[in-house]
This record gives C-alpha cells, structure tokens and sequence, in this order.
C-alpha cells in the first residue's frame, strides 16, 4: 500500500499571504501537482493542523483541494485533528469522524484525536486508547497503522518535549503486542523518525512550511518549502518512507525566526501541567 502523507497545512479563512509571506492554499495546491505523477497511490493522508484558525472556510478550501486529487486516483482521503484545528467544523466540513478506520489492501489505518482544545501539546485520553485497545484485539491482515497529529518522538529539545503528545507511555502500552507497523504524525513541521515501544514512529514536515534545526540554538526557524511523505507499506522492507519536496524557487528563504529568549518564554507558556 502507498500513502501520500501531508501534514500542517494550515489554511485560514481568507485566502492569500499568512504573517509570514507564505500562501497557505498555494503551498498546499503547487505540492498536489507536484505529486501529480506519483503513481500507485492508495490513499491521501492529512495529519492534522489543516486549519490554521479552526475556520469552515479554511476546511472548504482544503477539501476542495484535496477531494480531487484523491477522487481522480479513486482513492480515500483521510484527516486527522491538530492543535489548531476545531472539531465541529473538522468534521462538518471534511465530512469524517474525529476517530476512524480504514482498511486498505489488508492494511488497517487508524486515526486518532490527540487535540486538547486551547493548548499545543497533545493527549490520548483513556476513553480513546480503551477504544485503540478494542480495535486492536483483533489483527488487520496486513497489520496497523496509526495516524493523529502530536508525535510521541522528540529530539532532546525544550520545544519538542513540550509540544508533543505529552502521554507517549500510554499509547505504547496499548499498542505493546499488537499489529501495529507504523505511526504517522505531524506537528512539528520537520522529518523525524523514531521508535515507541520499538513501532517506528514518523513524522512528517509541514506543507505551509518546515523548520531548520540549524538556526541558532534555542530558538527557531521556519523557512519556505512545502514537504511531505511517500508512505510505502507491505512486503520484507516495510516500511519505506521518502521525503518529497515541491518545486519552489523560494525554498530554504527564512519565512520567521525566534530567538532563543522569546522561545523560552513561549515554552513556558506552552508547557502543559504536570499529572
């Protein structure tokens, strides 16, 4: 099976320019026909922050954009919820569930809430992961994946150890045993594999735009070009996940930076409360 994996597209209700000079819709639209060749394509995936300000509008305009794509190839598109993201338009709008599964080619693909409204971390309550244990108990024919939006991975940094799923022992124990094969997430707006509970664990960069760790240390850097993921599963090298970036003149130009003080001051506002 192959996914087309996208994440953070963070469209707002009007279109054109964000704060940053960057155009949301076109990032998201010039990806698409980049990835317009790709062939064999099963299913599109879009791991949440679709909507930069939780507006039906921005939602609207990301199906409108995405549908098609997935329509032509005859294949299903799928969403999952970010931080920035509301929950009644999500699902009025795009039309799915908060949780779902899909089975494709034996492969079963779960998507997950981990938005916790207001903040920018992420959480699975126990309500949810009794549900993931429910589903799992029964094997997939050709095993699991899971989908939500906060990475249970980080790199030792303040930034990534405040702003991801902040309850990763918890996922690891509901799925220890299972047929899950692959987790797929996003946030971060940068590639990064790991492991969690020895599941390999991805996330993939931003379509708005991705971060460039070799900014100053201690602060941050985002900079122009849209990114995703070809997801590719099944068969002795499973998985295998490529990074695609779209053609961009502008690619790598710094679209905002943060130094390191002001970023401290925001994770600290960020941090979520101990439990």
């Amino acid at each position: 099976m192959r996914i087309l994996h996208l994440s953070d597209t963070h469209l707002t209700r009007a279109a054109g320019p964000n704060a940053d000079g960057i155009d949301p819709r076109e990032s998201l639209a010039g990806l698409l026909r980049d990835c317009g060749q790709l062939t064999g394509l099963d299913a599109v995936l879009v791991t949440g922050d679709i909507a930069d300000d939780g507006s039906a509008e921005a939602y609207a305009a990301v199906h409108a954009l995405v549908e098609p794509f997935a329509t032509e190839r005859g294949i299903p598109a799928l969403y999952t919820t970010g931080n920035h993201d509301d929950r009644k338009p999500f699902t009025d709008t795009l039309g799915v569930p908060l949780t779902a599964v899909t089975v494709i080619k034996g492969h079963r693909v779960v998507t997950l809430d981990s938005l916790v409204p207001g903040q920018v971390y992420g959480h699975l309550d126990d309500e949810q992961l009794a549900w993931l244990r429910t589903v799992l108990a029964t094997p997939a024919p050709e095993g699991t994946l899971l989908a939500f939006h906060h990475p249970p991975i980080g790199l030792d940094t303040a930034v990534q150890h405040t702003l991801g799923l902040i309850n990763p022992g918890d996922l690891a124990e509901a799925i220890r045993g299972t047929d899950v094969r692959l987790i797929l997430t996003g946030h971060f707006h940068l590639q990064l594999f790991g492991l969690l509970g020895g599941v390999p664990t991805w996330v993939t960069p931003g379509v708005v735009n991705r971060f460039d760790l070799t900014g100053p240390a201690g602060g941050e850097r985002a900079v122009r070009g849209a990114s995703a993921t070809l997801v590719d599963l099944g068969g002795p090298q499973s998985p295998r996940l490529h990074v695609l970036h779209a053609r961009d003149p502008q690619a790598g130009q710094v679209a905002h930076e943060i130094d390191a003080g002001t970023m401290a001051g925001l994770i600290d506002r960020w941090r979520p409360p101990r439990r």
